[in-house]
């Protein structure tokens, strides 16, 4: 899986457009966009409106979400004048993509790209559809205990191979217990590391991690290793010539972050958590379209928007992670700390 995408040849590395293979919450609207502008204000104020704000989106595509809340930060300022206290928000961002592909022709320079996270942030850090596209191993429980799956990059046949290492056995022990001979697991360990070092690095701030995702009470019992090809749900065959995922163990992520210094947790479905940022998908009152036409097939475009982006059974549906370190969680999403299973660290 890490030499089929990260390889010297390999799916992200020479530069596919995740949009030319499958929707995400970026492409699907601006409206996403809009709502990660929202949080980055509640992060802005929640620190005091420093001079520099960190701006952060790992696995950063072609940059589309980045460059899309710079043009609105920029509205912003053009039609008030100031964010909420000190310099517009637009002077004020630094923004860094962390991305393995090539830099796009034509990005924004104010966008700093790179494979590596900066090293201290202060601010926000978004990663969505990033956690999936960590590589892991699948373990099979087997009559000599679990051993690692091997595929045959050429063909996709399998077979099991070495014992699962210690490191495995106890994520699996902890996160994900196999219990009847050809039961899976998909080893997220890597996530958790790669989460983890996310929150080592933010010093003050919130990282958000958006992502097809389930916990320990609902593990899928047949896994969720996918490929993706041109928009199509195809075999995860390792060629390299297609995106391959598997759903994140949000939990265990979590568990991660509050080891490496989250203060505070919450995980809620992105329709949960895009319904509190103000995204609730209501359609404007037919009588504006007599008042005001265009205004309400505007209003009726950004409440479809909203809508697909809010589907319980479609990007609504995608886990949210959200963690801070040394300031509050937002109030917005504060309000769904109750039933929710979120924690504090």
């Amino acid at each position: 899986m890490r030499d089929a995408l990260y390889g010297c040849d390999g799916f992200y590395v020479r530069g596919e457009r995740p949009a030319a293979h499958f929707r995400t919450s970026v492409h699907a609207s601006p409206r996403y966009a809009a709502a990660m502008l929202g949080l980055l204000g509640h992060v802005d104020a929640a620190l005091g409106h420093p001079q520099r704000l960190d701006l952060v989106d790992v696995g950063a595509g072609q940059g589309e979400l980045l460059s899309q809340v710079l043009d609105m930060a920029g509205l912003m300022a053009a039609e008030h004048g100031r964010w909420p206290a000190g310099q517009p928000l637009a002077e004020r961002i630094a923004v860094h993509a962390a991305e393995v592909a090539p830099r796009p022709p034509g990005l924004d320079q104010r966008i700093r790209w790179g494979e590596a996270l900066p090293g201290r942030i202060t601010g926000l850090v978004i990663a969505s559809e990033w956690l999936d596209n960590i590589p892991l191993d699948v373990a099979e429980l087997t009559a000599d205990g679990p051993r690692i799956v091997l595929v045959d990059p050429a063909s996709g046949a399998e077979r099991t191979g070495p014992a699962a290492t210690p490191l495995d056995l106890a994520w699996l022990a902890e996160w994900w217990p196999l219990h009847r001979a050809g039961d899976r697991a998909e080893l997220g360990h890597p996530r958790c590391a790669a989460w983890a070092d996310v929150i080592g690095r933010l010093e003050r701030g919130l990282a958000l991690a958006a992502d097809y995702g389930h916990r320990r009470s609902a593990r899928p019992l047949a896994g969720t290793l996918s490929g993706f090809r041109e928009g199509r749900l195809v075999r995860a065959i390792p060629d390299g010539s297609r995106d391959i995922t598997a759903h994140v163990a949000m939990d265990a992520c979590a568990a991660a972050g509050v080891v490496a210094g989250a203060t505070q947790t919450l995980l809620t479905t992105q329709r949960d958590a895009l319904r509190a940022l103000g995204l609730t998908g209501r359609r404007p009152p037919l009588s504006q379209a007599d008042s005001d036409p265009a205004g309400y097939l505007a209003a009726l475009q950004r409440a479809s928007e909203e809508a697909e982006l809010t589907d319980p059974a479609g990007l609504g549906g995608f886990s949210w992670l959200v963690q801070v370190v040394g300031v509050p969680l937002p109030d917005p999403l504060a309000g769904l700390l109750a039933g929710t299973g979120a924690r504090r660290g």
